[in-house]
């Protein structure tokens, strides 16, 4: 790795990373944010899809925050327990929550929760792959095969094309979860190997030849983290721990497979069924074994905060990686996928870089902006409901652009803004209105 990076056993890199660290302001969500400062880096040019928008830096507006309560005061109205957000900007930082993090005691949703944070958990598995080439241990463009020999039936499948989700592995998250609720209760509490879960995947034919159209599977990050392990000969864990939690103090985030429980104060998860008008199921604990590498961390708003932003300012990879770790593949007209990042572009021109997530019972949609000085981590304690996570997706646009999402049209999406998500961090080919 090199100086100045936050790393496993760089001493250099953690100094640096207390040093630059920006502070965490105990601030009222009505407080003033801090005028905007100079961008500090340019960004990548796409690769696969058009160039992102720069982020403004001076004169960027600052974010609305009544909007930014209204939209989690809509996501609770459409059905989520609860609903938080919060925004660090340039070192102030603004907090809102709306509704309740346990619907039996009714006590109050609080951005100091911990929650299950889904496929967010993608991008800390790429920072470590990514740490992993930077140290000369995997080649991005060598077959899986090379590592993991016979593991894959194509020996054209990259590690890159498993970063970016190009491989054309079928996700086996479909099956899984062509029922919402029985397809959760059937794995709740089952622990997988990640060999078991793959099997699920080539019990399939591909969807597609590798390297060419991005098509979402889970599949590819359980390929991520036999690779990480079969590499370091450590847990998934263990360089998780090391390499990302510890060097940047993320205390709020563990990943505890196969352990059920949520440590500490948290926020509990509600699964709606599939079935009109039936009531919400507490998912809050399972093994979350059937998501992994893919998607089992736990971690809160702050820590999420503090990753991307750490991320995005160079402080996890080395430039050269941080690029390419910025090169879009085309979702749709206002969405990239990267190696392991998301790239969205917002209503005002601006574009932001993170993730979302979806796990049973939380959708989190945490981005920063591109020079990671203004991020933004929502959450809201439900899933499998399409209403909710389309609200959610506007506090982006209160974030980045300072003023409420448009209205939604007839036919349920804004004029002028993305289409209407689906849930593809979880089941992507299944989509439930």
């Amino acid at each position: 790795m090199v100086s100045g990076m936050v790393g496993r056993g760089t001493a250099l890199g953690a100094l640096l990373l207390s040093f630059l660290a920006v502070p965490a302001q105990a601030l009222p969500a009505q407080a003033a944010p801090a005028q905007a400062s100079p961008a500090q880096a340019a960004p990548a040019v796409a690769a696969g899809g058009r160039a992102p928008a720069i982020a403004r830096a001076e004169g960027a507006p600052a974010p609305d925050l009544a909007a930014l309560r209204q939209v989690l005061r809509t996501a609770v109205a459409k059905g989520a327990p609860g609903a938080m957000a919060r925004i660090d900007d340039h070192g102030t930082v603004h907090r809102i929550a709306e509704g309740v993090a346990d619907r039996g005691t009714g006590r109050a949703i609080s951005t100091e929760d911990r929650f299950r944070a889904g496929s967010v958990t993608k991008s800390f598995s790429s920072v470590v792959l990514l740490q992993l080439v930077e140290e000369g241990s995997v080649d991005l463009d060598a077959p899986v095969n090379t590592y993991l020999p016979g593991l894959l039936p194509d020996d054209r499948i990259t590690v890159r094309h498993l970063l970016s989700h190009r491989s054309g592995l079928y996700d086996y998250t479909d099956d899984m979860f062509a029922q919402t609720v029985p397809g959760f209760e059937s794995v709740r509490n089952k622990v997988f190997t990640f060999q078991e879960l793959l099997d699920l995947s080539l019990a399939h034919p591909p969807t597609g030849v590798p390297g060419t159209a991005y098509r979402y599977s889970n599949t590819n990050f359980v390929v991520v983290g036999q690779l990480i392990e079969k590499v370091t000969g450590r847990s998934v864990h263990d360089e998780y721990r090391d390499r990302i939690i510890e060097p940047l103090k993320l205390r709020d985030t563990s990943y505890v497979h196969p352990g059920t429980a949520l440590p500490g104060r948290h926020t509990k998860g509600y699964l709606r069924p599939d079935e009109a008008g039936a009531p919400l199921v507490d998912s809050t604990r399972q093994t979350a074994s059937w998501a992994q590498s893919a998607g089992a961390m736990i971690s809160s708003t702050r820590d999420l905060d503090t990753f991307f932003s750490a991320l995005l300012r160079g402080r996890l990879l080395p430039a050269g990686l941080l690029t390419q770790m910025r090169q879009w593949a085309p979702v749709n007209s206002t969405q990239g996928y990267g190696l392991g990042l998301r790239r969205r572009d917002l209503s005002c021109g601006v574009s932001v870089q993170g993730h979302t997530g979806t796990v049973q019972g939380y959708y989190t949609y945490s981005f920063t902006s591109e020079n990671g000085m203004r991020s933004i981590t929502a959450v809201a304690n439900t899933s499998n409901n399409t209403d909710v996570l389309n609200v959610m997706s506007g506090t982006l646009e209160a974030a980045f652009c300072g003023k409420p999402p448009a209205a939604p049209t007839a036919r349920g999406t804004a004029r002028g803004t993305a289409p209407a998500e689906r849930h593809e961090d979880i089941a992507p080919g299944i989509a439930r209105d």
